[in-house]
């Protein structure tokens, strides 16, 4: 070697004294290869630095073993857990990641799917079903397995959209309001996140738009970035209404974290002034003071399970796969009964 010149094939086989199809053969299939030669192999390995072409293994191989996964964002932990427990499947099964944001844009999805399909990626895991269908087509066309998290379709027979494994976001959230309305609240607002190409949103709308009709009550339902500046600001504008809630029900923990204190910002008390739930149990849910009442997602086990779904199609063992995870409600002490006068601010 001169230079800053990389290591190849041959300086291996050189320094080991073996022939390049030994040091191929030992580095792709090392149970072919003799104890003594391997060792001999793997030390000139080491002791240059080589690193095998991924990219030629690949192609001749006519496999990639890269999934990709686009997130609608970075900014906070909400998909953090289940990427996590996705990555450690996928490596197990000898899978790399790679990871893209969309930042809720439906058109910047789109180009990272197809730029990640022309990297090769074998797979991908996909948030949610909002999407043009001529992405779907471009997908199914090309036979690129694809697994829809965080979401559920009922009817089980979307097979064009998808694998799916993910909950039923609006039961979840229904369940969670009725919760809220059992307690003797009569005034139940909702702030969601942003519903523009966010079936998850809408789903969670829908949900506490049942259970309060179910009930007889208003509809209350004000929209805001996922972000905690923005989130204050609406709960302040909500609790200046001339007959606010006594319940504030979120569509996630962040929103609903900032609601806790534009609350005390306000010099109110949570939950003897007013009432405070979240939705998917972060970590966060249980640092905030006091800790929220929210709707535990299974992060964790949405994420291995696509990772199974999206190996079990590339390896064609999979018919079409429709799996409904469970959520539970976690009570903790954002939420009580109402006071008997509401605090007007």
């Amino acid at each position: 070697m001169r230079g800053n010149d990389l290591p190849k094939l041959e300086d291996v086989a050189r320094l080991a004294g073996v022939s390049t199809a030994t040091v191929s053969r030992c580095l792709n299939s090392p149970g072919q290869v003799v104890s003594k030669t391997r060792e001999k192999v793997l030390n000139a390995v080491n002791e240059l630095g080589y690193l095998p072409n991924s990219n030629a293994r690949a192609l001749a191989a006519n496999r990639s073993n890269i999934i990709g996964a686009i997130i609608p964002t970075m900014e906070n932990s909400i998909f953090a857990s289940g990427l996590q427990a996705f990555q450690e499947v996928l490596n197990g099964a000898g899978f790399d990641l790679l990871v893209a944001s969309s930042s809720y844009d439906q058109g910047t999805e789109e180009k990272q799917i197809r730029s990640l399909v022309s990297r090769g990626a074998e797979g991908l895991f996909l948030i949610g079903t909002d999407r043009s269908s001529a992405i779907y087509d471009f997908l199914n066309e090309r036979n690129v397995p694809f697994v829809v998290s965080w979401s559920h379709h009922s009817s089980g027979k979307r097979r064009e959209a998808g694998h799916f494994v993910g909950f039923d976001n609006r039961a979840a959230m229904q369940e969670m309001t009725e919760k809220v309305i059992s307690f003797g609240h009569r005034r139940v607002a909702l702030i969601s996140g942003i519903l523009k190409n966010n079936n998850r949103s809408v789903e969670r709308v829908a949900g506490y738009t049942k259970a309060v009709e179910d009930a007889n009550l208003p509809v209350h339902v004000y929209e805001s970035p996922f972000d905690f500046d923005a989130a204050t600001e609406v709960f302040k504008s909500i609790m200046k209404d001339v007959d606010p809630p006594t319940a504030v029900v979120c569509n996630n923990d962040v929103l609903a974290a900032a609601s806790v204190l534009a609350a005390k910002a306000l010099g109110l008390r949570v939950p003897e002034d007013i009432s405070i739930t979240g939705f998917d149990d972060i970590q966060l849910a249980s640092v905030v003071e006091p800790h929220l009442t929210t709707v535990r997602v299974p992060h964790r086990r949405m994420g291995a399970d696509a990772a199974k779904s999206l190996i079990r199609q590339i390896s064609n063992d999979a018919g079409f796969e429709n799996i409904k995870l469970e959520t539970r409600i976690v009570e903790r002490a954002s939420l009580a009964q109402p006071r008997a006068h509401v605090i007007k601010i």
